[in-house]
């Protein structure tokens, strides 16, 4: 009897009503009956579909249960790793309905509870009832064939042991969609396809089911810790062997398929088709470009030879002219000479035989020709006289015109004379002493050197160029007097300004000057331009000491180019620099150098200091 529980709404205590009648009674009945004989036609079921051999399930050790087929055990050999969850737990009710040890023992039948196979069914059950445990069995299910086919297989049935392999294999996949194996008939693109998936297969097979030992055996965490670090090393090393039995037979199937062969053959034959195909267009090119040659050869040879002919008819032609000038100009001499030159004395007579000859030099052929027609049809005197006006008139245009040509001439050359008077003022002049003595010969691109040198020092706009430097330069080397006409005034320009750099330091006493001095000092540095090496005057001579004056600019620049212009390996080196810096001696040069150099090295020493 069922009683229902009501609570009042304004009342705190409750009542239990019985609930009774022959509609509760027989609805009761009715489900009672539903579910009785949905067990009878499970259990029915149960029997037909999943059988095991009681032998079988006898023979098994419930201490070996890791090495037993658990799909076999709970009679589902057939379905494997096709077998669904309610697949499972409908086997391992009927194991339980069957094989549970309180049935067997109402049987009477004798249970040792210590080895009883039951407890291998259970363990089956708990390993294939979980879908990890599951899935960790299936990836070592001993009735999976890992095999390969044979090479009678490859020869005689390959597609179709391929296709199974393959098919077998498939069920490892990640990824859901594989692709089919195909036949002969398949096309290219799904060939290619199936072997980059296979060759790019990612397989979800595992091998914890195989672990030796359970980490959660393990009596502390360090042993645990060793157990599970073995256990993934055993499991990488079987999953790296997997992998390379997949890659080993996608490439059985990959070498031995004759669609790759023909898809390789169609691929150069492809190739060669297009190679030969790039070889015709190239020789076409070729054959045209040959052809456009010879094309153009023979337009040129022709060319040529229509040239020659132009030449030669033009030859012909002028010499036709040339002939015909002649004769005309000899017709005319006739007709003049018969006529008695049209004049009445002698004095007449010579100046109308040389009006003959100007009219022959001035008039053209045509002109010649209808003077000729005119003297036979006019008065002839009258035709000869005019035209002995035209060709005087004619005369004297060429006169002009020469005269104005030379003229212009003359004047260019007085602009240019005036031009260089202002370029070369003493000022330049000196600049140019200085710039020679400062790039002897052997400087690269010397006279370009020194041209920038004065245009970089002179305030004025006219600048110089490398000629006119050069021609001055030649100017004042010349020993003709009537072109060195500047050069007493650059040797007393330059011996003034080293007179006066002296005056600071030295007494006129110290230094012996003649009258000769300034023309010998300007002549030393006249041969300094052609880079002679000239000794000094001996009438000019340099101070004994001059440690006690300060390096001006201009001698600290004289003695660096002499320190560039005379290396370690010249004789005589520091005579000679002495000589390129006017009124230092040999010593202070020396001195110079070394306090140049204990400069440098203090400096050098500072540095490092701060470093």
């Amino acid at each position: 009897m069922g009683f229902v529980e009501v609570v009042c709404e304004f009342q705190l205590n409750t009542r239990r009503i019985e609930r009774v009648g022959i509609a509760y009674l027989n609805s009761k009945t009715e489900n009672c009956l539903k579910r009785e004989g949905l067990r009878e036609s499970e259990e029915k079921l149960l029997v037909e579909d999943f059988f095991v051999d009681p032998n079988f399930l006898k023979s098994l050790d419930p201490k070996e249960w890791k090495n037993q087929d658990h799909y076999a055990v709970l009679g589902l050999d057939k379905l494997r790793f096709n077998a669904t969850d309610d697949d499972i737990r409908r086997a391992y009710r009927k194991m339980v309905l069957q094989h549970h040890p309180d049935k067997r023992k109402a049987k009477g039948e004798e249970i040792d509870t210590d080895n009883d196979y039951f407890t291998c069914i259970t363990k089956a059950y708990e390993i294939l009832g979980t879908s990890k445990t599951r899935r960790s069995y299936d990836s070592v299910d001993p009735k999976f064939d890992d095999s390969f086919p044979t090479q009678h297989d490859i020869e005689n049935n390959f597609y179709p042991s391929f296709n199974q392999c393959f098919d077998l294999n498939a069920r490892w996949s990640e990824r859901k969609m594989v692709p089919s194996f195909g036949d002969e008939n398949s096309a290219r693109e799904d060939v290619d396809k199936f072997y980059s998936f296979w060759y790019e297969f990612k397989s979800w097979r595992e091998y914890s089911y195989l672990d030796e030992e359970d980490k959660e055996r393990g009596q502390d965490r360090d042993e645990r810790r060793w157990i599970e670090k073995e256990n993934k090393a055993a499991r990488i090393k079987l999953k790296k062997e997997e992998m390379m039995r997949i890659r080993a037979l996608v490439d059985l199937a990959y070498n031995n398929d004759k669609r790759i062969l023909k898809f390789k053959n169609e691929e150069k034959e492809k190739k060669l088709a297009a190679k030969k195909a790039k070889m015709d267009v190239l020789q076409a090119q070729k054959a045209e470009k040959e052809r456009a040659l010879k094309e153009a050869q023979l337009a040129k040879e022709q060319e040529e030879k229509a040239k020659k002919i132009r030449i030669e008819q033009l030859r012909v032609e002028k010499e036709l002219m040339k002939k015909s000038l002649r004769k005309e100009r000899k017709a005319l001499r006739d007709k003049v000479k018969e006529n008695e030159y049209f004049a009445e004395n002698e004095r007449e007579s010579l100046k109308n035989m040389e009006g003959v000859e100007k009219i022959c030099e001035t008039f053209t052929l045509a002109e010649l020709q209808d003077l000729n027609k005119n003297i036979l049809e006019q008065s002839a005197k009258d035709s000869f006289l005019a035209a002995l006006s035209v060709a005087e008139s004619k005369i004297k245009a060429d006169l002009e015109e020469i005269n104005q040509a030379q003229n212009k001439k003359i004047a260019k050359s007085d602009i240019k004379e005036v031009k260089n008077s202002e370029i070369w003022s003493n000022n330049n002049v000196q600049l140019l002493i200085k710039a020679v003595n400062l790039f002897p010969a052997g400087t690269s691109q010397r006279w370009d050197v020194i041209a920038t040198f004065i245009n970089q020092h002179t305030a004025g706009d006219v600048k110089v160029t490398p000629r006119d430097v050069l021609n001055k330069a030649k100017a004042l080397q010349n020993s003709d007097f009537s072109k060195s006409s500047l050069k007493t005034q650059a040797n007393a320009s330059a011996f003034e300004s080293f007179n006066k750099s002296k005056k600071d330091v030295v007494t006129t006493s110290d230094i012996t000057i003649n009258d000769e001095a300034g023309t010998a000092e300007g002549s030393n540095k006249i041969n300094q331009i052609n880079g002679s090496s000239s000794e000094p005057p001996k009438n000019v001579q340099k101070p004994t000491s001059t440690s006690t004056k300060a390096w001006t600019k201009e001698e600290q620049v004289l003695l660096e180019q002499a320190l560039k212009t005379y290396s370690n390996s010249t004789p005589d080196r520091w005579d000679r620099i002495a000589d390129c810096v006017p009124n230092r001696t040999k010593k202070d040069c020396l001195r110079r150098v070394k306090e140049l150099v204990e400069l440098v090295n203090l400096k050098k020493g500072a540095q490092d200091a701060v470093k």
